[in-house]
């Protein structure tokens, strides 16, 4: 049995994506890295991510995109040193408060409230 696969215009697959209800509503949406990677490639899927001021998390194959601007907080760890998404995803974050550059998570003290931790 064979799969047959549609083409989707990368512009086209990034604008459903972040036109779902949940991305609108200033949600999650999630993507499997091997559609990014298929789809626009993960530089592009980066570049879009930031001029949209979005974070996003990696694990187990599948991408977690956080469609607000508000920070991301680890609630429960430790976990073991967390792999690079990519060499510009941490790159590109690192100038940020809330990257170390290492691709952890860095939380300023002010604004981690007690029971949170930094990754």
């Amino acid at each position: 049995m064979s799969t047959r696969h549609t083409f989707i215009a990368p512009d086209i697959w990034v604008r459903q994506i972040f036109s779902a209800k949940a991305a609108r509503d200033g949600g999650i949406v999630r993507r499997s890295l091997r559609d990014i990677d298929r789809m626009i490639g993960r530089d592009a899927f980066e570049r879009e991510l930031q001029r949209r001021g979005y974070s996003a998390v990696f694990n187990a194959g599948q991408v977690v995109i956080f469609c607000n601007n508000e920070p991301v907080r680890l609630l429960v760890g430790p976990a073991p040193p967390a792999q690079k998404f990519s060499e510009n995803f941490c790159q590109d974050f690192s100038e940020k408060s809330w990257s170390d550059g290492k691709g952890s998570l860095r939380i300023p003290p002010d604004q981690n409230p007690s029971g949170y931790r930094d990754a």
